[in-house]
């Protein structure tokens, strides 16, 4: 077990959004192992209650969170539920999205020029996978604010893929998440909050991944697992004052050592800036 397997962030309260699948359950299962209270954002479906029974069979501190992230007033309401629930919120991780799939399933083996988009089609990747991210920043920003302190993670994707032929909406959505992200690190930088984007480093083995994939295709992708240990770290004392970074999960290993190296001593550190 590695040193970052053994870390605990006990007594941490964070906000997933998506996260009862994919990428988004890897890292609430990860946090949530690791000792954090665990609020699991989603549509009210019969998918989010069966999620948080699964952990809670585990005897993990997981609690369904009902949250539309494209809608305003869901957003607040999921923001006011958190305050009066935990008096508290130490992190919010933006995940939700929907992929390609929703424009062009066959999106991997054919992909589609954007003028074949739908305008119905660009409008709902972008509501999700851009909009929503502002909209939930925007609802729990005030909790933050008024505590003087919290931590904000925007899920993000590799940079190939913002230009990658065939991806639109997904590529440009993405792209003005990992946008959003850096400006709200430097407009959240003088009171104490911090925000960072965190990716994977590749294609994902998730839901997003059409079916018909080829299997040597298929065992080449990253497991979602691979984003447990840089969110743990992320939510821990370890990343006190840590802004604006960039964090790709495939790399973790590698980049937290260069962090590392650049910190100051333990007697002058007051937090890491990029």
């Amino acid at each position: 077990m590695t040193a970052m397997e053994r870390l605990r962030i006990d007594g941490v309260h964070a906000v997933v959004t998506g996260a009862t699948s994919g990428i988004g359950a890897a890292m609430a299962d990860a946090l949530l192992r690791a000792g954090a209270h665990v609020a699991v954002a989603a549509r009210q479906t019969p998918r989010l209650d069966a999620a948080v029974s699964r952990w809670r069979d585990e005897g993990l501190d997981a609690v369904p969170l009902a949250l539309d992230v494209r809608d305003p007033a869901s957003a607040h309401a999921a923001s006011v539920e958190i305050t009066e629930r935990w008096g508290r919120l130490d992190l919010l991780v933006n995940n939700a999205g929907i992929g390609m799939r929703t424009v062009n399933p066959r999106f991997m083996v054919d992909p589609q020029p954007f003028w074949h988009v739908s305008p119905d089609g660009f409008a709902d990747v972008v509501a999700t996978n851009l909009t929503g991210y502002f909209l939930v920043s925007r609802a729990f920003a005030p909790r933050f604010l008024e505590q003087g302190r919290g931590r904000i993670v925007n899920v993000t994707m590799n940079h190939e893929t913002m230009h990658r032929r065939g991806f639109v909406p997904y590529g440009p959505a993405r792209a003005g998440a990992e946008a959003l992200g850096l400006i709200m690190a430097e407009d959240l930088r003088p009171h104490g909050i911090t925000v960072n984007l965190l990716l994977p480093g590749g294609a994902t083995d998730t839901g997003m991944i059409p079916d018909e994939v080829p299997s040597d295709v298929r065992a080449r992708l990253l497991p979602a697992s691979v984003m447990g240990p840089p969110i743990v770290f992320l939510a821990s004392p370890e990343a006190e004052g840590l802004t604006g970074q960039r964090i790709v999960a495939r790399d973790f290993d590698r980049w937290l050592t260069e962090v590392r190296g650049r910190q100051p001593s333990p007697e002058t550190r007051g937090g890491v800036t990029p």
